[in-house]
Order: structure tokens, then sequence, then C-alpha cells
């Protein structure tokens, strides 16, 4: 198993619109391409405008069939711009899990 953390570090105060966005249009078509979420957070203690999702993959190879899937849907490609204009700085990060890490 493979998870990919996404962390975005939106403009000051543009928050509540990309979850407002992202809950109303995004999620939807990213669950439909990329599978299971294991999780959506935005910060609240610590560094401020921080969205953090998590993905979960069988396979690096299952990853980036799945993310090409969703780069390719015409839906997302006119749901992006909505959100990329909320964002100052993105990070991807793919984790492998330690043996005795509980699974989800």
């Amino acid at each position: 198993m493979y998870y990919e953390i996404r962390t975005y570090r939106l403009k000051v105060g543009a928050l509540p619109k990309y979850l407002a966005l992202v809950g109303e249009q995004g999620l939807a078509i990213q669950r439909a391409h990329l599978g299971h979420l294991v999780g959506y957070f935005h910060s609240d203690i610590g560094p401020q405008n921080q969205i953090v999702h998590i993905w979960a993959f069988d396979s690096l190879d299952e990853r980036e069939r799945r993310r090409d899937a969703l780069a390719a849907d015409p839906a997302w490609q006119a749901f992006i711009p909505h959100i990329q204009a909320l964002i100052e700085e993105m990070d991807s990060r793919v984790m492998r899990p330690a043996a005795f890490s509980p699974r989800p």
C-alpha cells in the first residue's frame, strides 16, 4: 500500500471558499478516479491556511493510472482553475507504511 499525502498552503482567507468548492464539486470528481480517500484535513493549530489530503493506492502503477485518468477528465480540467487560484504552494509525498503500521 502507498499513501499520497498532498499538502496545499492556501492564500490567507481562502480556506472557506476552497473547502466549499472541493466539498460541493471537486471531491466527487476526485473520488471517481482516485479511489480510496484516507482523510481530508485543514489546519487548526500550527501553520495556518493548510489543506492535507491523503489517498491510498495498492501500487505506484495504480496511483499513476488513477492520477492520469483524473487529469484527463474534462470535469476536472474545468474545475481545477477554481482552486488553483486559491493555492499558494503545493507539496506531494508518497509514503509506504511500516510493517507494524495500522491500515485503514
